[in-house]
Protein backbone atom coordinates (compact mmCIF):
# COMPACT_ATOMS: atom_id res chain seq x y z
CA UNK A 1 0.00 0.00 0.00
CA UNK A 2 1.64 3.26 -0.85
CA UNK A 3 2.37 5.37 1.91
CA UNK A 4 -0.27 8.54 1.26
CA UNK A 5 -3.09 5.53 0.97
CA UNK A 6 -2.31 3.98 4.24
CA UNK A 7 -2.61 7.86 5.77
CA UNK A 8 -5.56 8.31 4.59
CA UNK A 9 -7.20 5.22 5.48
CA UNK A 10 -5.25 5.49 9.23
CA UNK A 11 -7.02 9.08 9.52
CA UNK A 12 -10.30 8.21 8.40
CA UNK A 13 -10.35 5.17 10.97
CA UNK A 14 -9.00 7.05 14.00
CA UNK A 15 -12.01 9.83 12.90
CA UNK A 16 -14.15 6.96 12.99
CA UNK A 17 -13.01 4.98 16.01
CA UNK A 18 -14.32 7.83 18.35
CA UNK A 19 -16.91 8.94 16.79
CA UNK A 20 -18.61 4.99 16.62
CA UNK A 21 -17.55 4.58 20.76
CA UNK A 22 -19.28 7.77 21.69
CA UNK A 23 -22.51 6.64 19.84
CA UNK A 24 -22.13 3.59 21.86
CA UNK A 25 -21.73 5.39 24.74
CA UNK A 26 -24.86 7.88 24.45
CA UNK A 27 -27.31 5.19 23.22
CA UNK A 28 -30.47 5.42 25.03
CA UNK A 29 -30.99 3.20 27.54
CA UNK A 30 -34.82 2.48 27.73
CA UNK A 31 -36.36 3.09 31.15
CA UNK A 32 -39.37 1.40 32.80
CA UNK A 33 -41.38 2.57 35.05
CA UNK A 34 -42.33 0.13 38.01
CA UNK A 35 -45.42 0.85 40.27
CA UNK A 36 -46.89 -1.65 42.96
CA UNK A 37 -49.15 -1.21 45.83
CA UNK A 38 -47.03 -3.28 47.71
CA UNK A 39 -43.36 -3.33 48.86
CA UNK A 40 -40.42 -4.56 47.34
CA UNK A 41 -39.08 -6.65 46.13
CA UNK A 42 -40.18 -7.00 42.40
CA UNK A 43 -41.87 -10.31 41.00
CA UNK A 44 -38.76 -12.50 40.69
CA UNK A 45 -41.03 -14.00 37.66
CA UNK A 46 -41.30 -10.69 35.89
CA UNK A 47 -37.15 -10.20 36.22
CA UNK A 48 -36.73 -14.25 34.83
CA UNK A 49 -39.15 -13.11 31.87
CA UNK A 50 -36.89 -9.47 30.97
CA UNK A 51 -33.70 -12.01 31.47
CA UNK A 52 -35.06 -14.45 29.13
CA UNK A 53 -35.64 -11.76 26.78
CA UNK A 54 -32.31 -10.79 27.14
CA UNK A 55 -32.75 -7.29 29.37
CA UNK A 56 -29.79 -7.19 32.59
CA UNK A 57 -30.98 -4.31 34.71
CA UNK A 58 -28.55 -0.89 34.87
CA UNK A 59 -27.09 -2.57 31.99
CA UNK A 60 -29.53 -2.23 29.12
CA UNK A 61 -32.57 -1.48 31.09
CA UNK A 62 -33.34 0.58 33.74
CA UNK A 63 -36.26 0.92 36.62
CA UNK A 64 -37.72 3.44 38.09
CA UNK A 65 -39.42 1.00 40.92
CA UNK A 66 -42.42 2.87 43.33
CA UNK A 67 -43.70 1.14 46.08
CA UNK A 68 -47.15 2.46 47.71
CA UNK A 69 -46.09 0.13 50.64
CA UNK A 70 -49.81 -1.13 51.40
CA UNK A 71 -51.06 2.43 51.48
CA UNK A 72 -53.55 2.77 48.50
CA UNK A 73 -53.39 6.73 48.98
CA UNK A 74 -50.02 7.18 47.79
CA UNK A 75 -50.82 5.51 44.09
CA UNK A 76 -51.50 8.59 42.76
CA UNK A 77 -48.50 10.64 43.70
CA UNK A 78 -46.52 8.18 42.57
CA UNK A 79 -48.25 7.41 38.97
CA UNK A 80 -47.32 11.47 38.60
CA UNK A 81 -43.66 10.75 39.76
CA UNK A 82 -43.00 8.21 37.02
CA UNK A 83 -44.99 10.13 34.61
CA UNK A 84 -42.45 13.32 35.01
CA UNK A 85 -39.05 11.18 34.87
CA UNK A 86 -40.58 10.59 31.20
CA UNK A 87 -40.23 6.87 31.44
CA UNK A 88 -40.76 4.56 28.16
CA UNK A 89 -43.48 2.11 29.34
CA UNK A 90 -44.68 1.50 32.96
CA UNK A 91 -45.63 -1.48 34.54
CA UNK A 92 -48.96 -1.20 36.58
CA UNK A 93 -49.90 -3.88 39.24
CA UNK A 94 -53.39 -4.74 40.33
CA UNK A 95 -55.11 -1.29 41.26
CA UNK A 96 -51.91 0.62 40.26
CA UNK A 97 -53.62 0.69 36.78
CA UNK A 98 -56.69 2.28 37.82
CA UNK A 99 -53.79 5.39 39.37
CA UNK A 100 -52.29 5.46 35.70
CA UNK A 101 -55.51 5.55 34.24
CA UNK A 102 -56.49 8.50 36.46
CA UNK A 103 -53.81 10.13 35.61
CA UNK A 104 -54.39 10.15 32.12
CA UNK A 105 -51.23 9.57 30.72
CA UNK A 106 -50.14 9.31 26.98
CA UNK A 107 -47.18 6.87 28.52
CA UNK A 108 -47.46 3.78 27.28
CA UNK A 109 -48.85 1.40 30.49
CA UNK A 110 -48.59 -2.79 30.85
CA UNK A 111 -50.92 -3.58 33.46
CA UNK A 112 -52.02 -6.95 35.66
CA UNK A 113 -55.44 -6.47 37.28
CA UNK A 114 -58.20 -8.50 38.25
CA UNK A 115 -60.51 -6.47 37.32
CA UNK A 116 -62.63 -6.39 34.08
CA UNK A 117 -60.06 -4.20 31.67
CA UNK A 118 -63.07 -3.17 29.72
CA UNK A 119 -65.50 -2.35 32.13
CA UNK A 120 -62.97 -0.73 34.45
CA UNK A 121 -62.14 1.57 31.05
CA UNK A 122 -58.09 0.67 30.42
CA UNK A 123 -59.60 -1.09 27.17
CA UNK A 124 -62.01 -0.63 24.53
CA UNK A 125 -61.93 -4.49 24.19
CA UNK A 126 -59.43 -7.26 24.88
CA UNK A 127 -58.67 -8.27 21.55
CA UNK A 128 -58.19 -4.40 20.43
CA UNK A 129 -57.31 -2.39 23.14
CA UNK A 130 -57.40 0.97 20.88
CA UNK A 131 -55.47 3.13 23.62
CA UNK A 132 -52.33 3.45 25.57
CA UNK A 133 -52.92 0.58 28.23
CA UNK A 134 -52.65 -3.15 27.09
CA UNK A 135 -51.48 -6.40 29.55
CA UNK A 136 -52.95 -9.58 31.13
CA UNK A 137 -56.14 -9.69 33.65
CA UNK A 138 -56.74 -12.00 36.09
CA UNK A 139 -59.98 -11.17 35.17
CA UNK A 140 -62.50 -14.69 36.48
CA UNK A 141 -64.94 -13.28 38.84
CA UNK A 142 -67.25 -15.73 37.90
CA UNK A 143 -64.89 -18.56 39.54
CA UNK A 144 -65.66 -16.66 42.80
CA UNK A 145 -68.75 -19.12 42.72
CA UNK A 146 -66.49 -22.48 42.32
CA UNK A 147 -63.86 -20.92 44.94
CA UNK A 148 -66.70 -21.51 47.13
CA UNK A 149 -68.22 -24.43 46.05
CA UNK A 150 -64.44 -26.34 47.07
CA UNK A 151 -64.06 -24.70 50.35
CA UNK A 152 -67.97 -25.92 50.98
CA UNK A 153 -67.16 -29.60 49.50
CA UNK A 154 -63.59 -29.21 51.66
CA UNK A 155 -65.57 -28.05 55.11
CA UNK A 156 -69.09 -29.57 54.79
CA UNK A 157 -70.29 -28.68 57.79
CA UNK A 158 -69.44 -24.67 56.71
CA UNK A 159 -72.76 -22.92 57.67
CA UNK A 160 -70.85 -19.55 57.74
CA UNK A 161 -67.57 -18.35 55.66
CA UNK A 162 -65.67 -14.89 56.75
CA UNK A 163 -64.91 -13.15 53.28
CA UNK A 164 -61.51 -11.12 53.34
CA UNK A 165 -61.92 -8.15 50.51
CA UNK A 166 -60.43 -4.63 49.73
CA UNK A 167 -63.88 -2.93 48.65
CA UNK A 168 -60.92 -0.10 47.40
CA UNK A 169 -60.19 -2.81 44.65
CA UNK A 170 -62.58 -1.45 41.47
CA UNK A 171 -62.62 -5.79 40.52
CA UNK A 172 -63.65 -6.84 43.96
CA UNK A 173 -67.66 -5.89 43.16
CA UNK A 174 -68.10 -8.11 40.61
CA UNK A 175 -66.59 -10.45 42.72
CA UNK A 176 -69.25 -9.76 45.45
CA UNK A 177 -71.94 -10.12 43.47
CA UNK A 178 -70.59 -13.86 42.05
CA UNK A 179 -70.11 -14.81 45.90
CA UNK A 180 -73.31 -13.99 46.83
CA UNK A 181 -75.17 -15.68 44.24
CA UNK A 182 -73.45 -19.27 44.79
CA UNK A 183 -73.48 -18.40 48.77
CA UNK A 184 -77.30 -18.49 48.23
CA UNK A 185 -77.11 -22.00 46.04
CA UNK A 186 -74.66 -23.39 49.04
CA UNK A 187 -76.53 -22.32 51.15
CA UNK A 188 -73.88 -20.31 53.14
CA UNK A 189 -74.30 -17.43 55.21
CA UNK A 190 -71.13 -15.00 54.56
CA UNK A 191 -69.49 -12.90 56.93
CA UNK A 192 -68.23 -9.38 54.78
CA UNK A 193 -64.92 -8.58 56.17
CA UNK A 194 -63.04 -5.43 54.15
CA UNK A 195 -59.48 -4.08 54.79
CA UNK A 196 -58.23 -1.41 52.19
CA UNK A 197 -54.63 -0.80 53.86
CA UNK A 198 -52.35 -2.83 55.39
CA UNK A 199 -52.96 -1.92 58.83
CA UNK A 200 -56.54 -2.60 58.52
CA UNK A 201 -55.58 -6.32 58.05
CA UNK A 202 -55.63 -7.81 60.64
CA UNK A 203 -58.17 -5.77 62.47
CA UNK A 204 -60.88 -6.78 59.97
CA UNK A 205 -59.85 -10.61 60.15
CA UNK A 206 -60.68 -9.97 64.29
CA UNK A 207 -63.59 -8.76 63.43
CA UNK A 208 -64.56 -12.55 62.26
CA UNK A 209 -67.68 -14.16 64.16
CA UNK A 210 -65.80 -17.06 65.57
CA UNK A 211 -69.07 -18.29 67.11
CA UNK A 212 -70.81 -18.13 63.71
CA UNK A 213 -67.60 -18.33 60.84
CA UNK A 214 -66.76 -21.80 60.37
CA UNK A 215 -64.40 -21.28 57.22
CA UNK A 216 -62.30 -18.13 55.51
CA UNK A 217 -62.13 -17.07 51.97
CA UNK A 218 -59.52 -15.08 51.19
CA UNK A 219 -60.13 -12.74 47.40
CA UNK A 220 -57.31 -11.54 45.24
CA UNK A 221 -55.59 -8.97 45.77
CA UNK A 222 -52.06 -7.39 45.76
CA UNK A 223 -52.40 -6.21 49.73
CA UNK A 224 -53.46 -9.25 50.73
CA UNK A 225 -50.67 -11.43 48.90
CA UNK A 226 -47.98 -9.41 50.35
CA UNK A 227 -49.26 -10.19 54.17
CA UNK A 228 -50.25 -13.64 53.19
CA UNK A 229 -47.94 -14.95 56.03
CA UNK A 230 -49.96 -12.82 58.53
CA UNK A 231 -53.19 -14.34 56.95
CA UNK A 232 -52.33 -17.94 57.14
CA UNK A 233 -50.72 -17.44 60.65
CA UNK A 234 -53.79 -15.70 61.88
CA UNK A 235 -56.30 -18.86 60.55
CA UNK A 236 -54.09 -21.45 61.51
CA UNK A 237 -54.61 -19.54 65.43
CA UNK A 238 -57.98 -19.54 64.99
CA UNK A 239 -58.11 -23.20 63.35
CA UNK A 240 -60.38 -21.81 60.38
CA UNK A 241 -60.23 -23.56 57.32
CA UNK A 242 -59.31 -21.02 54.44
CA UNK A 243 -59.22 -20.77 50.28
CA UNK A 244 -57.84 -18.50 48.60
CA UNK A 245 -57.39 -17.11 45.14
CA UNK A 246 -53.93 -18.27 44.23
CA UNK A 247 -51.15 -21.14 45.95
CA UNK A 248 -48.94 -18.58 47.56
CA UNK A 249 -50.77 -19.21 50.25
CA UNK A 250 -50.77 -22.76 50.37
CA UNK A 251 -47.02 -22.89 50.01
CA UNK A 252 -47.16 -20.17 52.78
CA UNK A 253 -49.20 -22.84 54.69
CA UNK A 254 -52.57 -22.27 53.91
CA UNK A 255 -55.11 -25.43 53.38
CA UNK A 256 -56.17 -24.90 49.65
CA UNK A 257 -56.08 -22.22 46.93
CA UNK A 258 -57.78 -22.41 42.84
CA UNK A 259 -56.78 -19.97 40.75
CA UNK A 260 -54.26 -18.80 37.95
CA UNK A 261 -50.47 -19.50 38.19
CA UNK A 262 -49.18 -16.15 39.34
CA UNK A 263 -45.68 -16.10 38.25
CA UNK A 264 -46.88 -17.63 34.86
CA UNK A 265 -48.87 -13.92 34.37
CA UNK A 266 -45.38 -12.34 35.55
CA UNK A 267 -43.04 -14.45 33.37
CA UNK A 268 -45.60 -12.89 30.49
CA UNK A 269 -45.63 -8.82 31.70
CA UNK A 270 -42.07 -8.92 30.08
CA UNK A 271 -43.12 -9.77 26.67
CA UNK A 272 -45.72 -6.54 26.86
CA UNK A 273 -42.53 -4.22 27.93
CA UNK A 274 -40.18 -5.72 25.19
CA UNK A 275 -42.60 -5.29 22.14
CA UNK A 276 -43.52 -1.60 23.37
CA UNK A 277 -39.82 -1.22 23.86
CA UNK A 278 -39.30 -2.32 20.41
CA UNK A 279 -41.47 0.26 18.76
CA UNK A 280 -45.06 -1.74 19.26
CA UNK A 281 -48.35 -0.07 20.37
CA UNK A 282 -50.65 -1.06 23.59
CA UNK A 283 -53.62 -0.68 20.96
CA UNK A 284 -52.01 -3.28 19.09
CA UNK A 285 -51.37 -5.90 21.97
CA UNK A 286 -54.53 -7.88 22.67
CA UNK A 287 -54.91 -8.30 26.28
CA UNK A 288 -54.26 -11.94 27.68
CA UNK A 289 -56.56 -13.42 30.01
CA UNK A 290 -55.62 -16.59 32.10
CA UNK A 291 -56.35 -20.27 30.55
CA UNK A 292 -55.30 -22.33 33.49
CA UNK A 293 -56.19 -22.33 36.68
CA UNK A 294 -54.79 -24.69 39.42
CA UNK A 295 -56.05 -26.44 43.17
CA UNK A 296 -53.06 -26.63 45.24
CA UNK A 297 -54.08 -28.21 49.04
CA UNK A 298 -51.91 -28.66 51.64
CA UNK A 299 -52.70 -31.72 53.62
CA UNK A 300 -50.34 -31.04 56.21
CA UNK A 301 -52.42 -27.67 57.33
CA UNK A 302 -55.75 -30.36 56.63
CA UNK A 303 -53.75 -32.56 59.57
CA UNK A 304 -53.20 -29.73 61.65
CA UNK A 305 -56.76 -28.33 61.41
CA UNK A 306 -58.03 -32.04 62.08
CA UNK A 307 -59.83 -31.72 58.67
CA UNK A 308 -59.89 -34.70 56.61
CA UNK A 309 -59.74 -33.90 52.99
CA UNK A 310 -62.69 -35.26 50.80
CA UNK A 311 -61.03 -38.31 48.41
CA UNK A 312 -62.99 -36.97 45.38
CA UNK A 313 -61.68 -33.50 45.77
CA UNK A 314 -58.32 -34.60 46.27
CA UNK A 315 -58.15 -36.39 43.44
CA UNK A 316 -58.91 -32.93 41.05
CA UNK A 317 -56.15 -31.70 42.56
CA UNK A 318 -53.20 -30.43 40.34
CA UNK A 319 -50.79 -29.74 43.37
CA UNK A 320 -50.94 -31.72 47.11
CA UNK A 321 -48.05 -30.64 49.31
CA UNK A 322 -47.27 -32.85 52.09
Amino acid sequence: MRRREFIRLFSSTAVAWPLAARAQQTAKVPRIGYLSPGSPPASPAFWQGMRDLGYVEDKNIFVEYRWAEGEPARLPDLAAELIRLNVDVIFALGPAAFAMKSAATTTPVVFTTHADPVEAGFVSSLGRPDGTFSGLTLMAPELAGKRLALLKEAVPTARSVAVLVNTANPGMQSTLRHLQAASLTLEVKLQILDARAANEVEASLARTDSRRASALYVSLDPLFLEHRARIVDWAAKERLPALYDVKEFVQAGGLMSYGPDLADLFRRVPYYVDRILKGAKPADLPVEQPTKFVLTINLKTATALGLQVPPTLLARADEVIE
